[in-house]
């Protein structure tokens, strides 16, 4: 007869043990692969809000030595307009759909007449700030060509210096020669940078603004690489992050490969700049990963331990049971390799109905959970966040392959014990 209708029939035959064997290899994948699901997203989420909502972008191009010594010799690491034509072209040849973005960074005291407070901004271009933002793009943070004096304002900075949409303020900052420079600025937006470290010290300024109060010219910085044009989610803030939960980052591999050829193309044109992924600049993103790669390591071993000791009891059960009948079986002419893989195919039957009913399960619970629009506000956000459980195939399936691995080792050392006994001993077992 086929083992696997032999093993099937044995399975019916046990059907209380076999069907809490099956739950608990089916609530252990469902839980292996909603967790793994919900930390996909959070990484998914992580990066694009690394690229959009910290506004990284995906490369960032600066001269050599300008982290360093940027802030001792500023007019020295800056990037000319020839330059940045430069890198412009070079980056267009390699990415027909990327985008070059020059940035400045601003830094110094906003008034509002009667009190003051630091403040930290960067200066982009509105057209740049849009294309940046992506998803989250038309949500908030706008400043306006029409408007070359209006700037965003963090929510809490805003709250605390009392400003409001159409005010006005006072920034006096440093330029780069070590003189003081002021303008008047009116408040186009007050926005909320989801990050509490920066709400309530942040603001957006036009990137001439920034210019004429820095006295650089058309200089910038550093330059921020979008490998493509990201898509919008239509202005709505819910969709919006949805979309950064949702839509895939480029990979670690991608941006490092991209970063190599576009540093021997700038070295090929003379130029002696630094190029940086946004995994190299977004530490808070590579904590967190390694955090939740320990967190489901440790979830991993805890769930497979439990059904691992589950099937292993199972087994060591029903081959106690049935002894008597590993002895007719082995009387009958069976060798012990066929005794041994009757038992492993129970395992192998059992795991692999047990990871579909699992899989079911977790399609059930997450297009629940997905649909039910459950918001949260995690760690160091202000704005709160769709629940949203994604599928991570590869996770899931390394998960399955190693309970299948196990699940057959601990079928295999009982029957393999039981088929090794005396004919005579096995069918004088009571």
């Amino acid at each position: 007869m086929n083992p696997i209708v032999m093993a099937w029939r044995n399975l019916l035959r046990n059907r209380r043990r076999s069907l809490v064997t099956l739950l608990s290899i089916a609530f252990g994948i469902a839980a292996l692969a909603l967790f793994a699901g919900y930390t996909q997203t959070i990484y998914t989420g992580l990066a694009n809000l690394s690229i959009h909502g910290e506004m990284i972008g995906h490369l960032t191009v600066n001269k050599r030595g300008w982290r360093t010594e940027g802030k001792l010799h500023p007019a020295r690491f800056l990037l000319t307009p020839a330059e940045i034509a430069k890198v412009d072209a070079i980056v267009r040849k390699r990415l027909p759909q990327g985008h070059v973005l020059p940035r400045m960074g601003l830094d110094g005291m906003i008034s509002n007449g009667r009190n003051s407070t630091i403040f930290i901004a960067e200066g982009i271009d509105p057209a740049a700030l849009q294309l940046i933002l992506g998803p989250l793009s038309g949500v908030h943070r706008n400043i306006v060509a029409d408007k070359p004096n209006g700037v965003s304002v963090g929510e809490a900075l805003a709250s605390v210096l009392g400003l409001k949409r159409g005010g006005e303020a006072s920034l006096l900052v440093g330029t780069i020669h070590g003189q003081a420079n002021a303008a008047d600025v009116e408040v186009n937006d007050v926005i909320n940078t989801g990050n509490t470290a920066t709400n309530d010290k942040f603001l957006l300024v036009p990137l001439q603004l920034t210019r004429s109060l820095k006295d650089v010219g058309e200089q910038a910085e550093w330059l921020t690489v979008l490998i493509n044009t990201p898509a919008k989610a239509g202005g709505q803030l819910d969709k919006g992050m949805l979309a950064m939960l949702t839509t895939p980052a480029p990979d670690e591999a991608t941006t490092i490969a991209l970063r190599d050829r576009l540093l021997a193309d700038f070295q090929a044109a003379g130029l002696d700049l630094e190029v940086r992924t946004w995994q190299d600049m977004s530490l808070y993103y590579k904590q967190v990963k390694n955090m939740y790669d320990l967190i489901f390591t440790l979830l991993l071993g805890i769930v497979l331990a439990i059904v691992v000791l589950s099937i292993a009891n199972a087994m060591s059960m029903s081959v106690l049971e049935r002894t008597r009948e590993i002895g007719t079986l082995r009387a009958m002419g069976y060798r012990r390799v066929r005794v041994v893989g009757l038992f492993i195919a129970e395992a192998c039957l059992q795991v692999g109905l047990g990871c579909l009913l699992g899989l079911l399960l977790f399609w059930l619970t997450s297009h629940a959970v997905n649909g039910a629009n459950i918001q949260y506000v995690p760690p160091g956000n202000s704005v709160s966040v769709p629940l949203y459980i994604d599928f991570d195939p590869a996770r899931t399936v390394f998960a399955m392959l190693l309970l299948g691995t196990l699940s057959i080792v601990a079928a295999w050392m009982p029957a393999r014990k039981a088929s090794s006994q005396q004919i005579t001993l096995s069918l004088a077992h009571s």
